[in-house]
């Protein structure tokens, strides 16, 4: 066994190596702004309309990658959002809410790069599912928390059911399991270090969708 590639567990390398990109992200100021209750319902709800077009095509891309060898084992269906994505929007946007959705540009972009490693590059995927996942699983809390205080969403209820995932019973041991797939994924050490690149790349995607919805949605001087 070659020593030198267990020294640092992937799930570490691939936390420690995106911090910088994760932290752009989080700090974001549309996010900022949105947590700290500066920006009205319609705010979040453009928001909530620019994840269901990522996940409609982490989810639409998961099928086909249920029994490949590298992404499989992290297909997962109590980690599905599409469903409680679309509930939250016909609570936000009412029964029509498909009625002219549009994706950002910058949601178009990250959307169609999920799709193309999907089904191109399923260990690319890997890095998409990873900075999507378990970020809502942990950081999407607070965002739960903060949009039923600011708006008055019932608890875990209609408008905040994306960040619920009512099939974990034990989140934190959810998060182990999913960092032991992924120190166990099935990629040589050159393969691990693209997966790491293209998790800077899904944050910096991701970052690109907060700064165009900063820009639809500024606060007044």
């Amino acid at each position: 066994m070659d020593a030198t590639a267990t020294v640092t567990p992937f799930s570490t390398l691939i936390r420690t190596a995106s911090h910088e990109q994760h932290t752009e992200a989080e700090t974001s100021t549309f996010m900022g702004d949105l947590l700290g209750g500066r920006l009205g319902v319609d705010a979040y709800t453009r928001y909530t309309e620019q994840l269901w077009f990522v996940y409609r095509a982490l989810e639409e891309g998961a099928e086909a990658l249920r029994n490949d060898p590298v992404a499989g084992p992290f297909i997962q269906p109590e980690l599905m959002r599409s469903t409680e994505l679309e509930r939250d929007l016909a609570h936000l946007r009412g029964e029509n809410w498909r009625e002219g959705l549009e994706p950002l540009p910058a949601t178009a972009a990250y959307a169609a790069r999920v799709t193309d490693c999907a089904r191109t590059w399923p260990a690319g995927y890997i890095a998409h599912h990873y900075t999507r996942y378990l970020g809502d699983l942990s950081g999407g809390q607070i965002i739960r928390d903060k949009a039923e205080k600011t708006w008055g969403f019932e608890r875990k209820g209609d408008g905040v059911r994306f960040y619920v995932f009512e099939e974990i019973g034990n989140p934190a041991a959810f998060k182990r399991g999913y960092r032991e797939l992924l120190d166990a994924v099935n990629a040589d050490d050159l393969e691990k270090q693209r997966i790491v690149e293209e998790c800077k790349r899904a944050f910096a995607l991701n970052t690109a969708v907060f700064r165009e919805l900063g820009e639809v949605f500024p606060l007044s001087a």
